[in-house]
């Protein structure tokens, strides 16, 4: 038996209109910043009148883009794989553990999701000037370690409060040392947190502007600063081809880890019962 939906026909259309219309908005940049990067002409204009590819042949040659892209590859997984391991450990710590101060090292660790990342960056940047420290790689992924660490402390816990732990229990019962439940028991259960919270991340590291603005330098800028640099020089689309690029390549990640893991799995919010 078909059960009618007891709202007026009116808002019945009206709903959907305003999901369609707020989606075009959203998606309205997209498309305009995709279609100016076409452009033939070395001014950001719209809508094109001739078709390019040049722009996104300079993206991939530019030697700036290529420096910041390694860059930004070798500060994205150094940060994420440390955040991951330091979120593991400190979400289980504080699932498990009571112990004085544990709502505010909670409060302390969520900071980043509320401070203003140029705030950190600037204090960062006035530390190592104070105590004259390098300005290499080191301090750039501490940096993102510090912003990343929320995501996977975040996806940790959530993955803890769905686990089953008369598993781990009954694991140790049958004689497995605790080392033996947490590698065998406990990591594989939690499995879909931990990509999430390194997938999210992997990406907050990659796309992170405002704080690595002050602690990079011209060897360890990342993809992010040396597109600021370039649009300060340059008013031609290669930004945008650059912005497509960028969307891309994201969409296609997460295009990836929804179609063979599931989102709604990675991210613990798929209703198991």
């Amino acid at each position: 038996m078909k059960i009618r939906s007891s709202l007026p026909l009116p808002l019945r259309v009206a709903a959907p209109a305003l999901v369609c219309l707020i989606l075009a908005f959203v998606l309205l940049p997209v498309v305009v910043v995709t279609m100016a990067s076409f452009n033939d002409k070395a001014l950001l204009t719209f809508p094109p009148q001739t078709w390019s590819w040049r722009w996104f042949i300079r993206v991939f040659t530019y030697a700036d883009f290529q420096h910041g892209f390694r860059a930004s590859l070798i500060v994205m997984f150094w940060s994420s794989l440390i955040a991951l391991v330091i979120g593991t450990g400190l979400a289980i710590a504080v699932k498990r553990m009571a112990f004085p101060g544990k709502d505010t090292l909670q409060s302390i660790l969520l900071s980043p999701l509320v401070i203003p990342h140029f705030t950190l960056g600037l204090g960062l940047l006035i530390l190592v000037a104070q105590f004259r420290i390098d300005r290499g790689y080191a301090l750039v992924i501490l940096c993102h370690v510090m912003l990343v660490l929320p995501f996977v402390l975040r996806s940790v816990y959530v993955s803890m409060e769905n686990l089953d732990e008369r598993l781990e229990q009954a694991a140790a019962s049958l004689g497995a040392s605790p080392l033996k439940v947490l590698l065998t028991v406990t990591i594989p259960l939690l499995a879909p947190g931990l990509f999430g919270g390194w997938l999210f991340a992997a990406i907050m590291s990659f796309s992170e502007f405002t704080a690595s603005l002050f602690v990079t330098t011209q060897n360890t800028q990342t993809l992010p600063v040396a597109m600021y640099n370039y649009v300060r020089e340059f008013a031609d689309p290669t930004l945008a081809a650059l912005s497509v690029v960028y969307i891309a390549v994201t969409a296609s990640l997460l295009a990836f880890a929804n179609y063979f893991l599931g989102l709604g799995r990675v991210l613990n919010i798929e209703d198991n019962h």
